[in-house]
């Protein structure tokens, strides 16, 4: 559930140098920074980002202002998966962790979208017979 954020990298003439633009703005117009996860003191969704990016590993720092998330990579590292942790800070489950309920065809149970065996119909009363 979430919404992913569309991130684009862009590198600079610095190769430990990465900056990623990302579609909303994380900060609103502030900046900060995060030389690495003592920093991080709050959970702000700025925040709960430089803890993912710097447990990612391989981030010396992480500076976000708005939308531009600029990262300094620590030696040799080449920042791989760094648009994913950053493109997924707004999903709290994928498709791997949520179960739908399969009917026959394989396809998920119309009636019951999200797989809780709910189908959101009301238990029917019994009626006694008449006599």
């Amino acid at each position: 559930m979430g919404q992913p954020i569309t991130v684009v990298a862009k590198r600079s003439s610095n190769p430990s140098i990465i900056r990623y633009e990302t579609n909303r703005a994380i900060t609103g117009m502030g900046h900060e920074r995060y030389a690495d996860l003592a920093d991080v003191i709050d959970d702000r969704p700025v925040d709960e980002l430089a803890r993912r990016v710097l447990e990612h590993g391989g981030v010396a720092s992480v500076h976000v202002n708005s939308n531009v998330i600029t990262v300094q990579l620590a030696g040799g590292s080449t920042g791989e998966g760094l648009d994913d942790v950053i493109g997924g800070l707004y999903l709290f489950y994928t498709d791997d962790d949520a179960t739908t309920e399969q009917v026959p065809d394989g396809s998920a149970d119309p009636a019951d979208p999200n797989g809780t065996g709910d189908t959101g119909d009301a238990p029917v009363a019994e009626v006694p017979a008449a006599d």
